[in-house]
């Protein structure tokens, strides 16, 4: 490592070990100071620094870190989720009370314009959100300020969470009748994702590299073919704070765009569309499917136990549909 990735490693490993300490990851006096350190620390964007190419324990630090940013994040959305909904009317109109309003409005910007740029003037009807939280800023931006006839279906493991979000929108007599929450692990959830035109998927689902591209994978089963997929992703120093999606992680998904943030807006965006299948035969009873990537091209075989697997997410999903 250089002199700067060494210092920017010493600041972070001191960070995480006084993080690591606190007794509670909820919203206080010491949470917000540390977590702040460790935002404003890896936030100047510096492209040079590879966070991938520092040492292992580094890397361990940092794995450790992208979970307890995880939390400490649901944890602060949970907890103005709670605040807002308190007011006696529309809690939409009160959203700039959580601190990080003012970034959601610029990453909802930049989202819709790569769509907008992307989809070549299409409008999507119905998009779905995949982590969504107790605050889903993302479909609140998008639907009150960018996509105004299109619905949004969130989806979110977490039955607290949900519950938050839905009186969240109650009071809204336009964002209610267009917003909806399933409680699902979206690895149950088959046949009703080829009905979304746009899928998002949220930063933390898939806390590491081997969980975000088994929700790819699965993503790419079950979606529409041409239908667009948008992650968030991190680059630099950032990606001590989220995740890193790279173009192979996202096999029979064609790269569209890739967005790296120079201002406060944490995370990079990257959206890509599902390909059809380009050719399809049997080989010893094997189906091989071609699935082009953004930088290489290989055959994905799906055994008879990964179809399998899919049957039994498709019947444990009818409670869903």
């Amino acid at each position: 490592m250089g002199c700067q990735d060494e210092q920017l490693a010493k600041t972070i490993c001191d960070l995480y070990e006084k993080i690591s300490k606190l007794e509670s990851l909820k919203p206080s006096e010491d949470v917000n100071i540390l977590f702040k350190q460790l935002v404003s620390t890896c936030i100047p964007p510096n492209p040079n620094i590879d966070v991938t190419k520092m040492c292992d324990s580094v890397q361990e630090i940092r794995q450790k870190l992208i979970k307890i940013c995880g939390e400490a994040e649901g944890h602060l959305e949970h907890h103005f989720s709670t605040i807002l909904t308190s007011f006696q009317d529309n809690p939409l109109h009160h959203l700039n009370l959580f601190p990080y309003y003012n970034n959601y409005i610029k990453l909802g910007k930049l989202e819709f314009d790569l769509l907008t740029e992307n989809l070549n003037g299409f409008v999507p009807k119905n998009i779905a959100f995949i982590g969504s939280g107790p605050l889903p800023l993302t479909s609140i931006v998008l639907a009150s300020s960018h996509l105004k006839d299109t619905t949004f279906h969130n989806f979110d493991i977490d039955p607290s969470a949900n519950s938050l979000a839905s009186l969240l929108v109650s009071s809204d007599p336009d964002i209610s009748q267009r917003m909806f929450f399933h409680t699902v692990d979206i690895m149950d959830v088959t046949e009703s994702l080829k009905s979304f035109d746009v899928v998002f998927l949220a930063a933390l689902v898939g806390m590491n590299k081997e969980e975000k591209v088994r929700v790819i994978e699965h993503l790419q089963k079950h979606m529409a073919p041409g239908a667009v997929l948008m992650l968030r992703s991190a680059h630099g120093p950032r990606a001590f704070l989220y995740p890193i999606v790279e173009p192979c992680d996202l096999q029979g998904f064609e790269v569209l765009s890739i967005y790296h943030p120079t201002d406060d807006v944490i995370n990079s965006v990257v959206i890509s569309k599902k390909l059809p299948v380009v050719s399809t035969e049997n080989v010893g009873g094997v189906s091989c499917l071609l699935m082009p990537c953004h930088c290489s091209t290989i055959p994905a075989i799906m055994n008879k136990k990964k179809n399998m697997m899919v049957d039994e997410f498709g019947a444990r999903e009818e409670h869903f549909s």
